[in-house]
């Protein structure tokens, strides 16, 4: 992905997270209880686009918000 692609997506998922009122801990120690080795700081680092997605946390993140890909993906302004 492109940095401005990056950007946006970590945008999404935040506000996305941020809607369920779900905090960045909680996040990550949900991910953790499905087996994905990642900390509240690097969930920090997901959403300013200071670190890169791999694919199983991108699958993780879509399940445990309970949205889709689209509005992960979501390019519009």
């Amino acid at each position: 992905m492109n940095l401005k692609t990056e950007k946006k997506v970590a945008k999404n998922i935040r506000s996305l997270r941020e809607k369920r009122n779900m905090t960045q801990e909680m996040l990550a120690a949900r991910m953790q209880l499905s087996g994905c080795d990642i900390t509240r700081s690097a969930v920090a680092k997901i959403e300013v686009g200071q670190r890169h997605l791999y694919p199983d946390e991108i699958i993780l993140i879509k399940n445990i918000l309970k949205v889709s890909y689209e509005e992960i993906f979501d390019l519009s302004d």
